[in-house]
């Protein structure tokens, strides 16, 4: 029997559907437990979507089947649920993105197997200005997460050179993600200078290790660092975002003691290390990593000429 039930939530009614499929078979991991991964997450990843718009990404029949990303908000939502729209020049008109800031939309949004949320770096009402910076840092195998780690604690000693505080947080796949937070005046272009600089510089100093290179045959054994994220149209993956791997796990924050230790290789069960349980046991227990993301206001060194950087 399928199960199916109505609920409320904050003020609003939900109708939600085939609870009991499992959407990630090898961990038998079902859509209740996606929905109340997400409901429990609620308070440290809203904030992160909030005001933003938002690109999804669904496994209807869960991550062993076809996925699609998807912008255009869907066309049968709720009317409370909030969109943005934003011109898209390749199809000639406005798209319009879903909005999530509250936990009714989030909710729905995993009810529709939503497992992934994108998010790019400015707010909808402000689709130029660049709330911080983002270094996606890739491994071409055989390098793996722990080279990641390694190039990202490089990134950081260079922007703590620079006065820069930075984040680190894993993509939940085989990547880690460095931000540095801004929530000033600054533009994509400078945003890109100083990405692109850091890491053209970290190439130089050893290019058998660092790429900026996207072809992929150029890239095996090193780690990609893709500057090219800071752009107004690309997006990245939520803080808190279950990812559609074969085992349930999490875009989570991490420390830098944490990097570390994935650097030195202490640290390698990354299935329960980015667990849903995992990481929502940490942010129980530590609140949300990545609050400097949203709070921390910094400047960028040689805004006036982003050559420099």
């Amino acid at each position: 029997m399928k199960r199916e039930l109505t609920v409320h939530v904050e003020g609003r009614e939900l109708r939600l559907s085939n609870l009991e499929k499992v959407l990630y078979p090898k961990a038998g991991f079902t859509k209740a437990e996606v929905i109340d991964y997400y409901r429990r997450v609620a308070p440290y990843l809203i904030p992160h979507l909030r005001e933003k718009p938002l690109t999804i990404k669904r496994w209807p029949d869960g991550v062993e089947g076809a996925s699609f990303f998807e912008k255009q908000c869907p066309r049968h939502r709720p009317p409370w649920v909030r969109t943005a729209p934003l011109f898209s020049e390749r199809r000639g008109r406005p798209i319009e993105y879903c909005v999530c800031s509250d936990l009714p939309t989030l909710v729905w949004l995993a009810n529709l197997a939503a497992l992934e949320l994108h998010v790019g770096l400015s707010p909808y009402r402000e689709p130029d200005r660049p709330m911080a910076v983002v270094f996606d840092l890739d491994p071409g195998p055989p390098a793996g997460l722990a080279a990641c780690a390694a190039v990202a604690i490089r990134i950081r000693e260079l922007l703590e050179r620079l006065g820069l505080l930075s984040l680190a947080k894993a993509s939940g796949k085989d990547g880690l993600h460095v931000f540095v937070p801004l929530n000033g005046p600054a533009t994509y272009e400078e945003t890109r200078a100083l990405a692109r600089g850091i890491g053209r510089a970290l190439e130089s100093e050893t290019p058998d290790r660092v790429t900026t290179v996207m072809r992929k045959e150029l890239r095996t054994g090193k780690v990609f660092i893709d500057w090219s994220q800071n752009h107004p149209k690309k997006t990245t993956v939520a803080p808190y975002s279950l990812r559609g791997t074969p085992v349930p796990r999490v875009s989570a924050p991490l420390s830098w003691s944490e990097v570390e230790a994935i650097a030195r290789e202490q640290l390698t069960d990354f299935d329960a290390f980015l667990s849903p349980e995992a990481v929502l046991r940490r942010a129980e227990r530590e609140g949300d990593r990545f609050r400097p993301l949203l709070e921390a206001v910094q400047a960028l060194p040689f805004a006036s000429s982003p050559r420099t950087a």
